[in-house]
């Protein structure tokens, strides 16, 4: 039995430790670049999992945003994390705003085609065809 955890320990470990590594963003990852971790851990899997685990894991305080990266917005369908903003706050609110303007107007059409369909009894293009 305490062979079996002789060989499962190490396996498990550098099994976390290069999911870990893959997952891990290549700016927060310390003293070493990504690619070379994942290679120490892969070569050397005892070792190079805690030298990871001490060394190379990032840092769990939370990241600051990078320059003209998202942090709130007024629409949430359009904020996600790492989404690049415009440098112009108030352009990048006109331009989602217009994008959500149109996009009500186009469900509004369809609404307004599909009743028309409906009273006249016409059946109009099957939705995987184009239409021209």
């Amino acid at each position: 039995m305490l062979r079996l955890l002789f060989f499962l320990v190490p396996i498990v470990l550098s099994i976390y430790c290069v999911v870990e590594a893959i997952s891990a963003r290549d700016d927060e990852v310390r003293n070493l670049p990504k690619i070379l971790w994942i290679v120490l851990i892969l070569f050397f899997p005892f070792v190079g999992s805690i030298a990871w685990l001490a060394a190379g894991r990032p840092a769990r305080a939370p990241r600051r945003p990078g320059p003209y990266e998202r942090t709130a917005s007024a629409f949430p369908e359009y904020d996600r994390p790492g989404r690049f903003a415009a440098a112009d706050p108030e352009a990048d609110d006109a331009f989602l705003k217009k994008v959500r303007e149109r996009a009500e107007e186009q469900r509004r059409r369809a609404q307004e085609q599909k009743r028309t369909q409906q009273e006249t009894g016409e059946t109009g293009p099957e939705p995987d065809q184009p239409t021209s």
